[in-house]
Order: C-alpha cells, then sequence, then structure tokens
C-alpha cells in the first residue's frame, strides 16, 4: 500500500488552492486526486468569475467571513501573478420602490460583515454610470469592490505553485472507496485509506474538495449501514444557465437585480469578461433529486426554453434589450445543501443563507479527515480564504497528535 502525506480529492479551485495552502505554507506531501481529465472542470469553469464583495451572507457565516477575506487575498495574488482581474464595480439596481427596503438591508449587512466602501446611489448617478439602466425604484447599490476574474488562469497559477513545491496531480483517477483502519473515533492511531485509480492508497490527513461529488466521496467515509456518529448532508443541485449578448456590450459595470431570496440564487444579472462580452445568468433551476442523484446525470446544455423567462428579467433594469439578441450559452451547477422537494418551500429562504459547511473531526469523529460540503458562490472568491482555514486545522491536527 502507498503512503501519502496529504490526499486532496478535486482538482477545481478550492481543491487546488487548498493543495497549495498545504504544499507551500505547511509544507506538506500533496496528492490531488481528480476523476476528470483536468482541473477545474465543473462548478469552477462554469460559473461568472466574478470577485464577489460580501454583501449578501449574514455576519458570521463562513460565506461572510471568507468573501470578504478571500476577495483581498484573490486581488493581491492575481496582482502579483499577473492573472488577469478587474475591479469592475457592481449595481445592484432596485426596479421597484418596493425593493428599496431590501436594498438598504443589504447596504447595513455589508458594513456588518466589513465591507465599508458599499454606498446606495441615486437613480441619477445610476443614468450618469450606465444611461441604459433603469433603477425605477428609487436607486441602486455601488459596490466597488466587485469584480471579474480569469478563472482558467487563476487555477493554472494555483496547481503551478502547488507543483512546484512537489504536489502531485493524478487526473483520471476516481476515488472509488475509502475506509479508516485502527484506532478508531477519537484516538489518535486512525490511518484513512483510498481506493482510488485501483490502488489503495494509506493517508495522514484527507480534504475531500470534490464539489459536486462531495457528498457522495463522503459517504464513502460514512456509509449510512456503518456505526459512523454522523451522516454527510446530501448534497442536491440547482442548474443554472447562461445566454450571451449578441451584440456590442451596454455596460460598463456588472448589473445585477435586487435578489430574490425565495428562488435561492441572486437573480439573473448582467457580467463581462475579459473582452468586454456580456453573458446574463445564472438563473436557478432546481433539479429533481428523485431523478437526478449524482451530477454526471446533469445535462449540462443550456435550457433554450427559459429564454423567454430570461428577456422579462432582464428588461426589468434594461427596458432596450432587443428581441433576438440573446442566444444560450453555458450551463452552471451549484452544489446547494437544501432543496424545495426536500426541506419545504415555506422555508425557501434558507436555500439562499445556507452556509458553507466544513465537517471535521468534531463531527465526525475522524483524525486528519475534513469533509467540504455545499461549496457554491462565492466559493471562487472565498477559494484562498477557504485553504487558509484547512491549513490552519490541518495545523491544528498536527499539534495535537
Amino acid at each position: 500500500m502507498e503512503k501519502i502525506e496529504v490526499g486532496v480529492i478535486g482538482a477545481g479551485v478550492i481543491g487546488l488552492a487548498v493543495a497549495r495552502s498545504l504544499a507551500v505554507g505547511l509544507g506538506k506531501e500533496v496528492l490531488v486526486l481528480e476523476r476528470a481529465k483536468t482541473f477545474g472542470t465543473e462548478t469552477s469553469s462554469r460559473n461568472s468569475e466574478v470577485v464577489h464583495g460580501g454583501l449578501y451572507y449574514p455576519t458570521g457565516t463562513l460565506k461572510a467571513k471568507t468573501c470578504v477575506e478571500g476577495r483581498q487575498l484573490l486581488y493581491n495574488y492575481c496582482r502579483e501573478r499577473n492573472i488577469f482581474c478587474e475591479k469592475l464595480g457592481k449595481l445592484v439596481v432596485a426596479t421597484e420602490s418596493e425593493q428599496m427596503p431590501k436594498l438598504r438591508k443589504l447596504l447595513q449587512q455589508s458594513h456588518r460583515n466589513g465591507y465599508e466602501s458599499i454606498r446606495m446611489i441615486s437613480v441619477e448617478d445610476v443614468k450618469v454610470m450606465e444611461p441604459c439602466i433603469r433603477a425605477g425604484g428609487g436607486g441602486a447599490l455601488w459596490s466597488p469592490e466587485t469584480g471579474i476574474v480569469d478563472s482558467h488562469n487563476l487555477m493554472l497559477h494555483l496547481l503551478g505553485d502547488a507543483q512546484d513545491q512537489g504536489t502531485l496531480v493524478a487526473f483520471n483517477t476516481e476515488v472509488e472507496d475509502a475506509r479508516v483502519v485502527g484506532g478508531g473515533g477519537q484516538s489518535n492511531g486512525n490511518t484513512i485509506q483510498l481506493l482510488a485509480g485501483g490502488i489503495w492508497l494509506s493517508c495522514q490527513y484527507v480534504i475531500n474538495c470534490a464539489g459536486l461529488w462531495a457528498s457522495h466521496v463522503a459517504e464513502k467515509f460514512h456509509p449510512p449501514s456503518s456505526s459512523s456518529p454522523w451522516t454527510p448532508p446530501t448534497q442536491y443541485f440547482a442548474k443554472g444557465n447562461y445566454f450571451r449578448l449578441e451584440a456590442k456590450s451596454p455596460f460598463h459595470h456588472l448589473i445585477y437585480p435586487v435578489p430574490d431570496e425565495k428562488r435561492g440564487g441572486l437573480g439573473v444579472h448582467a457580467t463581462l469578461d475579459s473582452a468586454s462580452c456580456v453573458r446574463f445568468g445564472p438563473d436557478v433551476e432546481w433539479l429533481d433529486p428523485d431523478i437526478v442523484t449524482t451530477p454526471d446525470q446533469i445535462d449540462l446544455k443550456p435550457n433554450a426554453s427559459r429564454e423567454a423567462e430570461f428577456y422579462d428579467s432582464i428588461r426589468s433594469y434594461w427596458p432596450e434589450l432587443p428581441d433576438g439578441a440573446l442566444s444560450p450559452d453555458y450551463v452552471g451547477v451549484r452544489p446547494k445543501l437544501w432543496h424545495p422537494q426536500r426541506n419545504g418551500k415555506k422555508n425557501s429562504t434558507l436555500a439562499f443563507y445556507q452556509d458553507f459547511y466544513i465537517a471535521g473531526p468534531e463531527q465526525h469523529g475522524v483524525k486528519g479527515l475534513f469533509h467540504l460540503l455545499g461549496l457554491e458562490s462565492p466559493g471562487l472568491t472565498s477559494s484562498l480564504a477557504i485553504a487558509e482555514i484547512v491549513a490552519h486545522k490541518v495545523a491544528e491536527a498536527k499539534a495535537q497528535l
């Protein structure tokens, strides 16, 4: 049996950031196991590539903490590595007067989260900044720290940093099975074993960063039939469709509607890429948990039938969107720890506020094992801060041995 110090499962932006932090910061010998043929093929490459400010998340949550801290870490890292990353700023636009109280609540929430530079602006200010945008509700929030990043280049650099410190990466290598041997419970004597690529690996630490597959990987360690004191939460899937604008961008900044918490997303927003092309999305299309139980069952083609809803949503803040200007672009999928078919529609605001979940020995009783679950937005922004938290937990675990 091969012995490795740290096994990181998943080579998305979180897994690569964790591998880098453990290899560079703690000098660990790391092996990254990735079932796909290359890095970042799922959630990490199918998103809006937005660097979030930290407006939406309840104070004290991992999302609030890692978004605000991770944003600055990300901007600094990109500047040092010459990775494309630009603070374009974001407008959250009230299109109806009834939305103004929500904007004020977002402003207060942002300040509680430590995001001080965000501010309310008037309808006149919006017209100066974005002449085509209608802020009929009475104004908008201006988030100057929101930006965009080249996520592929970011992941490439994270991978390179980790590999420079000896990290090995095995692509096309799925974790087929897992077990905890010896010691048991909270004892110092357990070893964690992974079956990957037909080979059993003995690990001192395992970090489950498998993204959409994270709950399935966790179940290999804690199957329902076992005596484990902890049952991994189920991850559900929310598909997000994107449409692109087949015209020159009329925008200079990112444009967001006021979020509708009941839908579990931030609303169909307008983002720009490094070439100033516009894409709209994502919407929230909940996938039936009785039909779609694994990520490989997800249809990654945009749902063209939702086009009319996109036109309606976009025209609420950009009334002059021409007919025929949108084309289906791509799909992203978010791992959710809540689903309306499982948790009840009357509690639907929970989907919007569901926090990241890092399950360690305190939850499941296995030393050296950490599961990262529900890592959806703002996971890209939070990636470096999440990696620091994991590295701290590993360092603490080492000190306790």
